[in-house]
Parts: C-alpha cells; structure tokens; sequence
C-alpha cells in the first residue's frame, strides 16, 4: 500500500523513493531474527510496507493515522504508541522502526512498549542514527521531536529494559553515493540561511516546505536509485557513529 508522499511515513517505492523504501525494509528483515514466536505489536507501523518480512508470526499494527492503516491485511488498530490500548503482557515482541524519534516524550513509548511485552520477550526500536541523518547539531527534519546517537537511544531504552543490545544499519556504496548526494544538496539550501531563521517558521509550514522539497529532490527516477534493494544494507558494529540507523535490541521489560 503507498500513500501520499510525505517525510512523515515512508509511504512509496517508485522513482527516487525507492532507496528509502528499501533502507526501511531492510530494517524489518534484518532484525526479525531477534523475535520468537507468537504476536508482535509493530508500533507507529504507517502503511505496514515490510510487516510480510516478520512471517509466520502474527502482528498487529499500531499506527495514529487511520489512512496509513487502512487496507491492511491484518489487525490494525489506531492509537498513540504512548498510550498502547493493550493488557500488560499481551505481546510476545514489539517493533518500533523510524517511530520513537516522532514524538517529544519517547519514553512513554518505551514504558509502554516494556508494559505490554511478555517477560520472556523481545522489543526491537529502529531510529535514524543522530550523527548521520540530517545535520548532528540540528534536527532538520520537522517531523522529528528527537533524534539519538547509539548512546542516547542506549540510555533511552535502559530505562525501561535491563538488557539493551546496540547495533546499527549500514548501506552499500551504492546506497551511500546516493545518500551523500542529497546530503550535499541539502547543505547547499541550509546554507541560504546562515543565521537558521528558519527555526522561527511554524513546525506546520515547516513539515508543507519540507515535503515540497522532498517531492523536488526526488521527482526523477534516478536509474542508480532503482537499483537499490534489501541487499544493500546490512547490520553491524564496526562504527556506530556512521551507522545509518541506530537499532536496539531490549529484553527483561520492567
């Protein structure tokens, strides 16, 4: 299912799209290992693009957008990942991927995620590597509240599990030429404000400009885009400072 095209969800894999679609399936696949049998609560799961890659286990998916849930071949239910509407110990996993950096208090996704986890179970949180995405010192995408390096999003998830395992997702060198491509793009247009003025525009146009441009950078079909598959992502501890996403792996909830 594809939806409109929006830095708030990954919502389409055509044209220049399809790195990042690929980039977020790859993280489904290469953490579902991690999970035992039995019910997985997929939590801020938009349009449910790689919930196949979790087979045979049953999963639900939470989502605050009715639209991105819609059509889904599963049960889905609306809801704030802050406020999970399930009994304690409902789920045997629970998976969070690019869905804890969208809200301002993300540990009360933790909290909850740990309170409807069995205690024998597993609870996996994907985010985009602080260092990496964007600008260190800065949060540039307005859909975000809160970005982590592998140490944050360590300390983050310790507070509500006793053993956190941290490693991280790296691309090709395929996917990275990509990758530092539109970096140096968006460089060259933060840099037509040197004074970050652009602080001051309400979070609402921020997130309209920030998906024009986003349509603008992307809207041709880049031949080497289309290219790019699960296969150009791998997961790994070499250097988690450069990793593209920060995964953690938590156990003993409580």
């Amino acid at each position: 299912m594809t939806g409109r095209i929006t830095g708030e969800r990954v919502s389409d894999p055509t044209g220049g799209f399809n790195p990042t679609w690929q980039r977020h399936v790859a993280a489904y696949d290469l953490v579902a290992t991690e999970f035992g049998p039995g019910r997985l609560l997929d939590l801020g799961c938009g349009v449910g693009h790689s919930f196949d890659r979790l087979a045979p286990r049953e999963t639900v998916g939470l989502d605050l957008s009715p639209e991105a849930l819609a059509g889904q071949d599963r049960e889905t239910v609306v809801s704030d990942m802050r406020e999970i509407p399930f009994p304690d110990g409902s789920f045997d996993s629970v998976l969070s991927v690019h869905s804890v950096e969208h809200v301002t208090d993300p540990e009360r996704v933790v909290a909850e995620a740990a309170r409807v986890l069995r205690p024998a179970g597993t609870a996996v949180f994907v985010t985009p590597n602080r260092l990496t995405f964007g600008r260190p010192d800065e949060i540039i995408d307005p859909f975000h509240f809160i970005e982590f390096s592998a140490p944050e999003l360590e300390t983050l998830c310790r507070t509500g599990f006793s053993e956190v395992e941290i490693t991280g997702l790296f691309g090709s060198s395929s996917y990275m030429e990509l990758h530092d491509e539109e970096r140096a793009k968006l460089d060259r247009m933060l840099a037509l404000d040197p004074l970050r003025l652009r602080r001051l525009i309400p979070v609402r146009a921020r997130q309209g400009l920030y998906d024009m441009a986003l349509r603008r950078f992307r809207r041709e079909a880049d031949p080497r885009a289309g290219t790019i598959g699960v296969e150009d992502f791998h997961r790994g501890q070499e250097d988690l400072d450069r990793c593209l996403d920060v995964i953690a792996v938590c156990r003993v909830p409580g």
